[in-house]
């Protein structure tokens, strides 16, 4: 359905029976109730109305009650409007814009809200990450596999629906089908490679194993003992998350024209409202609005899920315990370096133990760096990557940087060549909060004992290349459509604490 603005009438200096019951009746809440049900927030605001009348000195009866003007503008600006739509989605993200995307596309009717405390790709991890839609790491069998695998795919028939239409799927995407390398450096890694490319070719994959000099071929400025090789799957692609983001937003904002869609930028997600009745959650209050659903909120916050989920519940009697935690990482972006140049994406062996630790410290920041190395769409060297648990530190650290450099240099001579600090002019650094899950499953699926509250996050560093099979995932739950993968392993229920 259309998004409704619900108004309240303007204020008169006289409030009789049917002002004040129209005044309670309407949907709008103050920031400041907290987590509420209907019957609570009418019991609110008739202790507000009844605070106005006793300020101005008048009979706090609700007959007739006479305020002032400026008492009734202050009333009027603690209280917030409401809409209403089908589907509120709490997360600006990868994940939240392609969720958005998804519902809107499902039928001609569904409208959505997009909530953030911030803007997309100034926090979080989308706009610091390297933008590989990758396989070749991945393990035919595991758990993610049909979900990766369908992202992928959906990701894939997005470029080539671009490419029917007449647009450029690089200029909109920074999408490059660059093929991917995973390179070992020892016998050992090159026997696993091997076993590896196997695997991803008996599912159906394009893959193949690189001997030391076949990968000299392929990448002539990388350099590896001549034991060690390299699995190759030549249709991995990578896009770019920024501008893939701003393509998300243009086309979900083409809804708005027809009042199905809106942003709520700088706005954070403050409580839950659910119905005294039933228990399900019909709206989020902001810090500006209340936003009414009438089929699902999703919370797809990324990091913030975690704590963002306590704040939501913080006065309810429902505990859901998300252990989302923020996996703080560094990416180094060199801009026009002519030193060398990468025709695929690469990264290490050692890469795959890095991404996926099984448990996270308490106390130590255990710090792992190993490396990552594409080639962006205008051509900037990105090398990556750091992973270390250290909550929600924003600071660039140095000595990080140099070891990202450092480890590059070990796969390539020519970078042992420059001087990191001769290309302070020419580098960036990015600095991103992963959303590490234990297990490293994210989830997704409905909250228990929250009818209407769905949740999408833990994704660690696979937002992007999961984002739209996750999208398809939540909106398939939410209108109950068959599932395209196996919703189990993503439940939520028996993994929160």
């Amino acid at each position: 359905m259309a998004a409704t603005l619900i108004m309240s009438s303007s204020p008169t200096p006289n409030l009789n029976d049917s002002t004040i019951n129209n005044l309670i009746n309407k949907p709008k809440i103050s920031s400041n109730f907290g987590f509420l049900t209907q019957s609570n927030w009418r019991i609110s605001q008739k202790k507000k109305i009844n605070s106005i009348a006793t300020k101005e000195k008048t009979n706090p009866k609700f007959g007739s009650i006479v305020v002032s003007a400026s008492a009734l503008d202050s009333m009027s600006s603690s209280t917030s409007s409401s809409l209403e739509f089908d589907v509120v989605v709490v997360g600006a993200g990868v994940i939240g814009l392609t969720i958005a995307r998804q519902f809107l596309n499902e039928s001609d009717t569904l409208s959505v809200a997009v909530v953030d405390a911030f803007v997309p790709c100034s926090h979080g991890a989308t706009g610091a990450g390297q933008g590989y839609l990758w396989m070749v790491h991945k393990t035919p069998g595991a758990e993610k596999w049909e979900l990766a695998m369908r992202s992928k795919r959906l990701w894939e028939m997005l470029a080539e629906t671009m490419q029917d239409q007449g647009r450029d799927p690089l200029d909109l995407l920074g999408w490059k089908k660059t093929g991917s390398l995973l390179i070992g450096r020892t016998q050992e890694d090159a026997s696993a490679l091997k076993e590896r490319v196997k695997l991803l070719s008996e599912a159906g994959l394009r893959a193949e194993y690189l001997s030391c000099e076949d990968l000299r071929l392929k990448e002539p400025s990388l350099e590896i003992q001549k034991e060690g090789g390299a699995g190759f799957l030549p249709d991995d692609c990578q896009l770019d998350a920024r501008r893939t983001v701003v393509f998300l937003e243009k086309e979900n904002r083409q809804f708005a024209l027809r009042s199905r869609y809106a942003e709520f930028y700088n706005e954070p997600a403050l409580r839950l409202i659910r119905s005294d009745k039933t228990g399900e959650v019909e709206a989020v209050q902001t810090s500006k609005n209340l936003l009414y659903c009438k089929k699902a909120v999703v919370v797809a916050a990324g990091s913030w899920s975690g704590s963002l989920m306590k704040t939501l519940l913080q006065e309810s009697n429902i505990q859901v315990d998300v252990p989302v935690k923020p996996r703080k990482g560094h990416l180094l972006v060199i801009e026009n370096f002519k030193a060398m140049q990468l025709n695929h994406g690469l990264m290490e062996v050692g890469y795959i133990n890095h991404q996926f630790t099984s448990s996270a410290p308490e106390d130590a920041r255990t710090l792992s760096v190993s490396m990552a190395a594409t080639m962006d769409s205008v051509g900037n060297l990105v090398l990556g990557s750091s992973r270390e648990f250290a909550g929600f530190d924003w600071e660039v650290d140095d000595s990080i940087i140099d070891q990202i450099w450092a480890r590059a240099g070990e796969f390539f001579p020519p970078l042992r060549e420059v001087s990191l600090e001769d290309l302070t002019k020419n580098r960036k650094v990015r600095v991103g909060h992963r959303p590490y899950m234990p297990g490293g499953k994210p989830m997704i699926g409905p909250v228990p004992g929250l009818p209407k509250l769905v949740l999408a996050a833990g994704h660690e560093g696979e937002g992007l290349s999961l984002a739209l099979g996750t999208a398809e995932m939540v909106a398939d739950m939410v209108l109950g459509n068959t599932g395209k993968v196996n919703f189990t392993p993503y439940s939520v229920r028996g993994r929160e604490r």
